[in-house]
């Protein structure tokens, strides 16, 4: 459960660099630069943890989509940030403090995915992906901290850092040769070309591919059905157990299986689902 980032009041009432909408238990984060390809900022960072922190605490959402305004989803840090680090304009020694620090102690989460960029890992709800346009760079380490991406057929993807003088960041080395492969990941990595958005799901970068005009609808048709055939309390249990079991071990993983099975059957989500089911209807989950 996330206690510092869910429980602060909310410092952006009125975002400027993300669009945040809730309806229908779906949350859809946009980032909103269209006329910079969504090129990612500090103060769109704040906003997009913030946003997220909403999300995961509001009884009204049970599932996440995140995207982008325009024709990018995004398209990597924004120049104007790299040349004020370039030109020792950006304060490291903070920005590292800060890479430690946010965002704060999380009760019951490992302090992997405490991380700056980690987080999602975190948050109980599913998040989806829904890859509009490039995603290069930072923007890419975003889409893979979606835990299911859809990609519009006009999608882009590039790692970008070699070809900054950079290193693969913000746990990129770890993740994504979990996606699609030690060689895959080095490819991507090494040459920082930008590939198609076909040739990212035959790497299984993306899980599907659609015509770009059907992207968002979709991605929420697919959101609808998590949102209400699934049980809420057994997604965020799930999610927790995928991520923790890839840094643990089979039998590990197999005890903590057992004792949030067990768990499970006293919860009014199990009753429900069973009920449900035998009563050929839809199920009506609450959470509990």
């Amino acid at each position: 459960m996330l206690t510092a980032a869910t429980n602060r009041k909310a410092p952006f009432m009125d975002y400027q660099e993300i669009l945040f909408d809730v309806s229908d238990y779906i949350a859809t984060i946009t980032l909103n630069r269209p006329d910079k390809m969504n090129a990612w900022t500090m103060r769109m960072e704040a906003e997009y943890r913030d946003a997220m922190a909403d999300a995961e605490r509001r009884d009204d959402v049970r599932v996440i989509i995140v995207t982008g305004a325009g024709r990018g989803f995004c398209a990597g840090a924004d120049m104007s940030l790299l040349s004020a680090i370039t030109g020792g304009d950006v304060d490291l020694d903070n920005a590292q403090e800060l890479e430690l620090a946010e965002p704060g102690a999380w009760e019951g989460v490992k302090a992997d995915f405490q991380k700056t960029y980690t987080f999602p890992l975190a948050v109980r709800k599913p998040i989806i992906g829904a890859v509009n346009g490039h995603a290069m760079g930072i923007g890419l380490v975003h889409a893979m901290y979606c835990d299911i991406r859809f990609a519009s057929d006009k999608a882009r993807f590039g790692t970008a850092f070699s070809q900054r003088g950079l290193i693969a960041e913000h746990g990129l080395s770890w993740m994504l040769p979990r996606l699609i492969g030690v060689e895959n990941a080095l490819d991507l990595l090494y040459s920082a070309r930008i590939i198609e958005a076909d040739e990212a799901k035959g790497m299984g970068l993306v899980s599907r591919v659609v015509p770009h005009d059907e992207l968002l609808d979709r991605a929420r048709e697919y959101a609808t059905h998590l949102a209400t055939m699934c049980s809420p309390r057994a997604l965020g249990i799930i999610k927790r157990q995928v991520y923790e079991s890839l840094l643990s071990d089979l039998g590990s993983a197999t005890d903590i299986a057992i004792k949030e099975m067990f768990d499970s059957f006293a919860t009014e989500d199990f009753a429900e689902g069973v009920q449900s089911f035998l009563e050929k209807r839809p199920p009506n989950f609450t959470g509990k």
